[in-house]
C-alpha cells in the first residue's frame, strides 16, 4: 500500500476492538439484516417539540457558512464586502460622493459614507422598532427590493448588513439625517439600548458603520488583511468614477509592506485606468486598450469595459456586476467572450481572412486576453448569497449589445492594430492545432496508430514515467478532475456510469463495451496474453470515485475488470485507488479533511480547540468538489493518499475465489454470502 503524507493529519486506519472468542462480530446498525436490531423510534418520540425555530439573526451565527460562505479569511473579508457595497449603492445611485474606509490596530474596520443615510424613523410594521434596528437585526429587510429607491443595487437579499451584524461582537453605527446624528450599538447582533440622538450636526450626513468580526466565529487569531482590504477599497473607485474613496490605516498594520497608511482614490478614466495600472510592463499585441462605455437608455443596463491583449503573458477577465466582483464569472462573461469572437470573425471576413479565422475559438481569442468588465443591470440573478458566479441571462445579450458596435468601429477605424490582434489569435489556433496533432502523433503506439476517445484529457508528458491516467465516474466530476490536475503529466478520463461487470459478462458483450474499448485504448498496452508493458501509457492508473457505496461498487467493478483482463498491470504495480475525503472540517482558518466518520471524529478530539464555531462539511461527490479542494485532497502527489491494489501469491487463489462467488455469474453464490454474512459484507470487501 502506497500513504504518502496527506491532508488526513496521518492517522492509522481505525481498527475493530477486540472480543472474546468464539463471538460474532457486532453487526453494523446500516447493514443489520434484523428490524430488532434498529432503534425503537415511535410516533411518541418525534413531537412538536423536537421541531426548533431559529429566530431574528440566530441562523446566521449557527450557520455563517450559508451566509457568507464559511469562516475563512475569505469569508471575514467578506464582511467588508457587503458593507461597502451598501456604500457604493449609494454613491452609485448619485447620493454619495466619498466612502471613506479606516481599518485600526485594534481590528475594528470603519466604512463611512455621505449617503442620505439610513432610514431612522419607527418602522411601519415594527411599532417601537426604527428601520435602522429592523435592517441590522431582521434577515431580508433594507431597500434593495424596491427599484425605486435604487435603480441599481449590489445587494439583492436584505441580508448584507445584518450578517456582519450578526457575527461581529461589536457593532456602533451612526447615522447623520436632517441634521441629527443617531447612534446605536449592537453585540453579536442584538442592540445593546434604543436608538438615541447625539446631537445636532451641520455639514454631516449618511451613515458610518464600526464593526469588528467575532473570535468566536472566526476565530481568536482572525485580523483583517491591510493589503486586502485596501485592494477592495480601491477597486471600488476604478468601478464607478463619479466617487472619491479615501483609506485610512494604523500605520502599525502597514510597516515594511507597499500598502500606504493613508490614500485617496478617484478614477475618472475608470476600467481603463484600472487595467492600464494592472497590465503595466507588460508586452501588448497591439498598443491601445480597447474601452468604453454605455449608458443605460429604455432600462437596460449599462456596461463598462477595458480590453488588451498580452503578447508575455496568460491574460484573465475581472468582471463586475454593479460592483460585486463576480470571481467565477457568468453570463456578462459569456457575453463578453462571444462579441469578441464574432467580431473579430466579422472583421476577417470582411478584410477577405475569412479562411485563416476558420479555425479561431473564443479559447484562442481569450488566451492572452487581459480584461475588465462592468456591469449594471436591474434586479439582478446571482448564484449564492456571496454573489461570486451572475445568472441573470438577459446580461449576455447586454454586453453583447454594448460592444457589437464599438467593437467593430474600433476593428474598422485601427486596421493595424486590427490586423496584428487577427494575425495574433490566429497564430494561437494554430499552434493549438499542432500541438493536439503532435501529441496524437506522439503518443501513438509502435503497433497501431492510436486514436485517443473523445473524452480523454491527456497529460502533455509523452513518456510513460511520472504520468498518471485518473479513472473518474462521469462528467461532472471528470469536469472537476481536468481542472485539478497538473497538465503535464495527470490525464483524466470520466466513464458513463457504472461499468460492465466483466466476470460476468460474454466475451461477445465485453467486446462491443464502448467504454471498456475507450480504456483500453487510452491505456494503450493491450489485454491478457496481449499485454505489453512496454506499451503501457500511464505510470499509475488510478480509480478515483466517490466516497460512496455507489463509488465503491464502480471501484469494485473497474478492479475486477483490472484483475480479470490486465492483471500483469496490477502485479506491475500500476494500479491504484484515490482516498478522496468524505468531511471538511474548519474552524477559523484552520482546515482539515477526513476520510470517513471515524476520522471525522478523531479529527475533532484531536485537532480542534473547543474555541470558535466547527464547520463540518459533507461533499456529495467528486463533482460536487471545487477543483482546488479536489487537487488539494486527492490528486496532488504532495498532499494526497494512494491505496496500491496487490495480489498476494499466497493469497491469490482466495482472492479469485472471492471475485468469482461476488462478481462471476451465479447470483445464488451471491445471495448466499449476503444472507449468511451480511453484518460483515463491508469489512470482508475492504479487508480483500
Amino acid at each position: 500500500m502506497s500513504t504518502p503524507d496527506d491532508l488526513f493529519a496521518a492517522l492509522p486506519e481505525p481498527t475493530p476492538p477486540a472480543r472474546p472468542a468464539g463471538t460474532r462480530k457486532p453487526a453494523k446498525a446500516a447493514a443489520a439484516p434484523a428490524a430488532a436490531a434498529a432503534p425503537a423510534f415511535t410516533e411518541a418520540s418525534y413531537t412538536a417539540a423536537h421541531i426548533e425555530v431559529l429566530e431574528g439573526l440566530e441562523p446566521v451565527r449557527r450557520r455563517p457558512g450559508m451566509y457568507i460562505g464559511g469562516t475563512d479569511e475569505k469569508a471575514l473579508h467578506h464582511l467588508f464586502a457587503e458593507v461597502i457595497d451598501n456604500a457604493m449603492d449609494e454613491a452609485v445611485a448619485g447620493h454619495a460622493t466619498f466612502i471613506e474606509v479606516e481599518l485600526e490596530a485594534s481590528g475594528f474596520l470603519t466604512v463611512t459614507d455621505n449617503g442620505r443615510g439610513i432610514p431612522v424613523e419607527e418602522h411601519p410594521k415594527y411599532p417601537g422598532k426604527s428601520a435602522l434596528e429592523v435592517i441590522l437585526t431582521t434577515l431580508h429587510a433594507g431597500g434593495k427590493f424596491d427599484s425605486k429607491v435604487y435603480e441599481t443595487s449590489g445587494g439583492l437579499h436584505g441580508v448584507g448588513a445584518s450578517v456582519v451584524n450578526a457575527l461581529s461582537d461589536v457593532l456602533e453605527v451612526e447615522v447623520a439625517r436632517g441634521q441629527v446624528l443617531y447612534r446605536q450599538t449592537y453585540r453579536r447582533g442584538l442592540p445593546l439600548g434604543p436608538l438615541t440622538e447625539a446631537g445636532r450636526v451641520q455639514n454631516r450626513r449618511g451613515t458610518r458603520m464600526r464593526f469588528h468580526p467575532d473570535p468566536q466565529i472566526f476565530g481568536e487569531e482572525a485580523r483583517f488583511k491591510p493589503a486586502r482590504i485596501f485592494r477592495m477599497a480601491r477597486s471600488k473607485a476604478y468601478l464607478f468614477g463619479g466617487v472619491e474613496v479615501r483609506w485610512q490605516c494604523d500605520p502599525a498594520l502597514v510597516a515594511g509592506t507597499e500598502v500606504p497608511d493613508r490614500a485617496v482614490f478617484r478614477f475618472p478614466g475608470g476600467l481603463k485606468d484600472y487595467l492600464a495600472a494592472d497590465i503595466e510592463g507588460h508586452t501588448l499585441v497591439h498598443p491601445e486598450i480597447f474601452a468604453g462605455k454605455t449608458a443605460r437608455t429604455g432600462g437596460h443596463g449599462s456596461v463598462e469595459w477595458a480590453v488588451a491583449w498580452l503578447g508575455d503573458a496568460d491574460g484573465g477577465v475581472s468582471s463586475y456586476c454593479n460592483t460585486i466582483p463576480t470571481a467565477e464569472g457568468g453570463t456578462h462573461e459569456a457575453g463578453f467572450r462571444a462579441v469578441l469572437l464574432r467580431g473579430l470573425r466579422d472583421h476577417a471576413e470582411r478584410t477577405g481572412n475569412a479562411k485563416r479565422a476558420a479555425t479561431v475559438t473564443g479559447d484562442d481569442i481569450m488566451a492572452g486576453c487581459a480584461a475588465m468588465l462592468s456591469v449594471f443591470v436591474r434586479e439582478p440573478e446571482f448564484q449564492g448569497q456571496t454573489k461570486e458566479k451572475l445568472a441573470t441571462a438577459e446580461a449576455a445579450r447586454i454586453v453583447e449589445s454594448a460592444l457589437r458596435d464599438p467593437f467593430d468601429h474600433w476593428l474598422a477605424g485601427n486596421p493595424t492594430q486590427a490586423s496584428r490582434l487577427l494575425d495574433w489569435v490566429v497564430e494561437r489556433a494554430e499552434e493549438r492545432l499542432r500541438r493536439r496533432q503532435e501529441k496524437e502523433v506522439s503518443r501513438k503506439t509502435a503497433v497501431r496508430k492510436l486514436r485517443l476517445p473523445g473524452k480523454l484529457a491527456d497529460c502533455s508528458n509523452n513518456a510513460a514515467a511520472g504520468s498518471e491516467l485518473f479513472i473518474v465516474e462521469g462528467d461532472s466530476a471528470g469536469g472537476s478532475a481536468k481542472q485539478a490536475r497538473e497538465r503535464q503529466n495527470q490525464a483524466v478520463l470520466p466513464l458513463r456510469g457504472k461499468i460492465l461487470n466483466v466476470a460476468s459478462a460474454g466475451r461477445d458483450k465485453l467486446a462491443q463495451n464502448q467504454q471498456l474499448a475507450d480504456l483500453m485504448q487510452a491505456l494503450g498496452c493491450g489485454s491478457g496474453t496481449h499485454y505489453r508493458e512496454e506499451d503501457l501509457r500511464y505510470e499509475r492508473v488510478i480509480i478515483m470515485t466517490d466516497a460512496d457505496v455507489d463509488g465503491a461498487h464502480i471501484a469494485s467493478l473497474l478492479v475486477t475488470f483490472f484483475y480479470r483482463q490486465t492483471p500483469k498491470l496490477i502485479e506491475n504495480g500500476h494500479l491504484f485507488l484515490a482516498v478522496p475525503p468524505l468531511y471538511r472540517i474548519t474552524q477559523g482558518t484552520k482546515t482539515l479533511y477526513a476520510r470517513d466518520e471515524a476520522h471525522r471524529d478523531q479529527l475533532l478530539a484531536s485537532e480542534f480547540s473547543g474555541r470558535g464555531k466547527v464547520e463540518i462539511g459533507r461533499f456529495k461527490g467528486l463533482g460536487e468538489m471545487m477543483p482546488a479542494q479536489l487537487k488539494e485532497t486527492t490528486m496532488n502527489p504532495r498532499t494526497r493518499t494512494l491505496l496500491r491494489v496487490t495480489i498476494d501469491d499466497a493469497e491469490r487463489a482466495a482472492v479469485a475465489d472471492v471475485v468469482e462467488r461476488l462478481m462471476g455469474n451465479k447470483p445464488e453464490s451471491r445471495f448466499a454470502f449476503i444472507t449468511e454474512r451480511a453484518a460483515f459484507a463491508g469489512e470482508e470487501l475492504l479487508d480483500i
